[in-house]
C-alpha cells in the first residue's frame, strides 16, 4: 500500500508539473525548439520553474517507491499523471469531463487495475539479470527515442505529429531513466554511497532526464498538450515493464487467462490516455504559433 499511495503522489506531482510546464513553455521562442537554449529561456519563468519543481518531487517520489516496490507495480500506477493534469486543466479552462472525460478516467483507472491484479508483478530472485539483455533493450529503446526525436527536428510534418513523435521519444527516454532508478536504489542498498557513485547509472539518469527535457519542453512549445503528453504518458510505462521484465528480474503471471486480462488492461490503459489527452478542456497550447512553427526551417 505504501508503494501504491507513493507512486499515486508521484503523478500527482507530474500531472500538475506538465501542465504548468506547458503553459509556459508555449511562450518560449519558436528558433529553440529541440534546442539547450530553450531550457536557458525557461528558467527564467516562475510558471516553468514551479512546473519544474513539482515534476522533479514527482521523479523524487517515484524514485522511492522503484526503492521500495517493483518497476511492473509503479509504472503503471504513475501512468494515472494524466488524471491529476486533466484536473488542474479542467479548473483552469472550467470545461466539464462529458463523456469522453469520464470514459477515459475510467479506461485508465480500471485498466492500471485490471493489470494489476491480473499480472501480479512482483520481483524475481535475481533483481538485475542477462547483461546482454540489458544492453539490448537499453540500446534498442534509447535508439527509437533518439530516431523518433531526429524525424520530428527534420522532416517537414505537422507540429501535432512532432509533438506526439517528441511525446513517445521522451517517454521512452523517462521509462529507461525508471529502470536505471530501479538499478541504482539496490545498488545504494547494497554498498552505501561509494557502491552509488561509483557506478555508470547515476550519471546516465542524469543524462537521460536531460535529454527528455528538452524533447518534451519542445513538445510542449510546439502543440496543444493533448498531442504529446498522452503520447508521453503511454510509451513511459511500456518502456519500463520492458525494462523489468526484460532484465531486472520483475515477474507477471502468463497463464493464459491473466495475459488477456493483461493486454486488455494496457490497451485500456492507452485508449484512457487518448480519450483524456484529446479533451477539449487540457491546454490549448500556443494557438497561432502551431502556424508558425510550420515555417521555421529545418
Amino acid at each position: 500500500m505504501t508503494v501504491i499511495l507513493l507512486a499515486l503522489a508521484a503523478a500527482c506531482c507530474l500531472g500538475t508539473g506538465f501542465v504548468l510546464q506547458q503553459i509556459a513553455a508555449q511562450h518560449a521562442p519558436p528558433q529553440d525548439y529541440l534546442s539547450f537554449r530553450l531550457l536557458l529561456d525557461l528558467v527564467r519563468m516562475p510558471r516553468w520553474v514551479a512546473g519544474i519543481v513539482l515534476m522533479v518531487m514527482g521523479m523524487a517520489l517515484g524514485a522511492v517507491a522503484l526503492g521500495m516496490g517493483d518497476i511492473t507495480l509503479v509504472e503503471p500506477l504513475m501512468a494515472t499523471n494524466l488524471l491529476f493534469a486533466m484536473a488542474l486543466a479542467r479548473r483552469i479552462s472550467r470545461q466539464r469531463l462529458g463523456r469522453s472525460g469520464w470514459a477515459g478516467l475510467w479506461l485508465l483507472a480500471g485498466g492500471v487495475t485490471a493489470f494489476i491484479v491480473a499480472g501480479q508483478p512482483h520481483g524475481g530472485r535475481n533483481s538485475e539479470v542477462g547483461q546482454l539483455a540489458q544492453w539490448l533493450i537499453m540500446g534498442g529503446v534509447m535508439s527509437t527515442a533518439l530516431v523518433l526525436a531526429a524525424v520530428a527536428k527534420r522532416e517537414r510534418v505537422h507540429v501535432s505529429l512532432e509533438a506526439a513523435l517528441l511525446g513517445v521519444a521522451a517517454g521512452l527516454l523517462y521509462g529507461l531513466q525508471d529502470a536505471l532508478t530501479r538499478i541504482s536504489g539496490l545498488r545504494f542498498t547494497a554498498g552505501g554511497w561509494h557502491e552509488l557513485l561509483t557506478s555508470w547509472q547515476p550519471y546516465a539518469i542524469v543524462v537521460l532526464g536531460v535529454l527528455a527535457l528538452v524533447m518534451v519542453q519542445s513538445a510542449f512549445e510546439s502543440a496543444p498538450l493533448r498531442m504529446s503528453l498522452p503520447a508521453l504518458t503511454a510509451a513511459q510505462p511500456l518502456a519500463g515493464i520492458a525494462c523489468g521484465v526484460g532484465f531486472l528480474g520483475d515477474q507477471l503471471r502468463v497463464t493464459t487467462g491473466a495475459l488477456a486480462f493483461e493486454a486488455a488492461g494496457i490497451a485500456a490503459v492507452v485508449a484512457g490516455i487518448v480519450l483524456i489527452g484529446s479533451h477539449p478542456a487540457m491546454p490549448p497550447g500556443a494557438g497561432a504559433a502551431d502556424d508558425a512553427r510550420d515555417l521555421q526551417p529545418r
